[in-house]
């Protein structure tokens, strides 16, 4: 499912207009990226947990030319699956 199918599905199974669905669906990825942007963390009851990760800084290697380089510090958003979406996936499986 993709963001437009989303969007879709919330119009049609709450009765609004695509672009109210398309709007709500908007405030609620930019909140969720802002929150994350500012190192916090999302939790989503029954659904899972959005944390950010920190990694540190590493030497790695340059894959052509197999030269050492330092890789940067950085943060990378993570999902953690809840449990019952867990749960509910492999059911369907």
């Amino acid at each position: 499912m993709n963001k437009s199918e989303l969007i879709e599905a919330l119009a049609e199974a709450t009765n609004i207009p695509v672009q109210e669905a398309a709007s709500i669906t908007n405030t609620i990825i930019e909140t969720m990226s802002d929150a994350l942007a500012r190192g916090e963390s999302i939790e989503i009851r029954g659904f899972g947990s959005f944390v950010v990760k920190e990694y540190d800084s590493y030497t790695g290697r340059n894959p052509k030319t197999g030269e050492k380089i330092k890789v940067k510090p950085k943060k990378l958003p993570f999902f953690k699956v809840g449990k019952d979406l867990r749960e509910r996936v492999n059911k369907m499986s």
